[in-house]
């Protein structure tokens, strides 16, 4: 995920880190980049609204064609009936969402610092070093032979951790950081009638999410809690280029995924995430509407501050997975309770 290897998966020769020597530290400019020579700062601008339009014309052809009927949440006839937003409507203010999104991206790229590299060698070098010559470490490799097999994982776990877990490390700090400012303002618009009139009550005009409706917002509400809260995580985990196009194209991915109508088996973002289409879509009906704010990654803020609609927590921790099915017959016995 750093910038700093030779390419994005290869792994380049160890054999530095074994030299009592610390390798030359220097600071260049680094111009390469993911993709057919696009700087990676562009490209991170670029990725999320491919990524967003795709996977959404994926969820259109099978709704157009009625594919995975039997994984869709509500009826087709469901959508014309009960939202107030056209696709038209929603195509155009989610373009114009893309737009801000961009050209704020935009300037958050004009304005960074270039990125450097020529310095990891030596980083890596001085990890091994404190590593090996801590009061712990030394009890374990202080007889280290430069090609015995013990050495050779040493190298490895510090050339993974360096170049993957800090990235991992960031991206998920990210994750958490989108979800808390996500959390504060979608709770504030719900609970600020004049804030909720004027701005979030757009984006409720889908009581029956699809797809590419996922951004359909008011434009400052799009710009507060989608472009300027991701942009605030990307500045305080401090991300690279590279692991900005990882954690804007996986957001933006989610997002689509949560409000896309179904709960597809084996879907990988409903089966690693608690705060999935099914979870969210209780938001977005009239009886849900004042719980389930967390999004778009986990639920931890629902449970701190008790916003998950009742009855849905135990529900979910009894049968582990809420499948379409079971979400079904949750709302069937909704159905039956009030009567």
């Amino acid at each position: 995920m750093n910038t700093n290897s030779t390419s994005v998966f290869s792994i380049p020769d160890l054999s530095f880190l074994n030299s009592p020597v610390p390798p030359t530290k220097a600071f260049y400019v680094d111009t390469r980049s993911v993709w057919n020579n696009i700087p990676d700062g562009i490209f991170a601008l670029i990725a999320p609204v491919v990524a967003y339009w795709t996977f959404s014309l994926f969820f259109h052809i099978i709704d157009t064609y009625e594919v995975f009927e039997q994984y869709r949440i509500h009826p087709s006839e469901e959508v014309l009936k009960r939202n107030k937003a056209g696709r038209i409507e929603v195509l155009c203010e989610v373009l114009f969402q893309h737009l801000i999104q961009s050209v704020v991206g935009y300037v958050f790229y004009y304005f960074d610092k270039p990125v450097l590299t020529g310095y990891e060698n030596h980083a890596m070098w001085q990890w091994k070093t404190t590593l090996t010559s801590s009061s712990v470490g030394s009890i374990f490799f202080s007889s280290l032979k430069p090609f015995s097999i013990t050495n050779t994982l040493v190298n490895y776990a510090v050339y993974f951790v360096y170049q993957y877990g800090i990235s991992f490390a960031k991206i998920l700090g990210g994750f958490l950081i989108i979800d808390s400012w996500q959390y504060a303002l979608h709770l504030l618009m719900h609970t600020n009638m004049t804030l909720y009139k004027k701005f979030h009550s757009r984006h409720h005009r889908l009581y029956v999410p699809y797809a590419y409706g996922a951004l359909y917002n008011a434009p400052l509400e799009g710009f507060l809690l989608d472009t300027l809260g991701t942009g605030i995580a990307m500045l305080i985990t401090g991300l690279s280029p590279r692991e900005q196009i990882f954690l804007y194209t996986f957001a933006t991915l989610k997002t689509v995924d949560d409000h896309c109508g179904y709960s597809l088996p084996y879907d990988p973002f409903q089966m690693i995430f608690p705060n999935n289409s099914v979870y969210h879509d209780i938001h977005h009906q009239p009886w849900g509407i004042k719980s389930n704010y967390a999004q778009p990654f986990f639920i931890f803020w629902d449970q701190t501050f008790n916003t998950i609609y009742p009855g849905y927590e135990e529900y979910r921790t009894q049968q582990r997975k809420v499948t379409i099915a079971k979400y079904k017959e949750f709302l069937a016995n909704r159905e039956k309770k009030k009567k």
